[in-house]
């Protein structure tokens, strides 16, 4: 029988599958996602950044997001909040996508 990983991981999992388009690193690895907070009935709210305040899909990557999350069994409800406080910057991002990028 397959184990079924905890919600939040699958969660982590999916969020993996979204990238910015400018940067091929997973929103995960780029340090976009600032809180994942699982509440009553597995409703799900997100806080997560963008790389800057005029990104090209400020308006798609959310919604994105919010559909995957929506689509992962036992997920009641998904909410996917954009915030620019504290702005993100490189070192938000994982040792993984610093080596994909060549940032080190």
């Amino acid at each position: 029988m397959e184990e079924v990983l905890p919600l939040r991981d699958r969660i982590i999992e999916v969020l993996k599958t979204c990238y910015d388009p400018e940067i091929p690193v997973d929103i995960w690895e780029l340090g976009l996602i600032y809180e994942i907070n699982i509440l009553e009935g597995n409703d799900v709210h997100i806080m997560m950044t963008l790389t800057s305040p005029n990104c090209p899909v400020a308006e798609s990557l959310p919604v994105e997001v919010e559909q995957k999350i929506q689509n992962i069994p036992d997920i009641n409800n998904a909410k996917v909040e954009i915030t620019f406080e504290p702005p993100w910057d490189k070192d938000k991002m994982s040792d993984e996508a610093r080596m994909e990028l060549g940032m080190w």
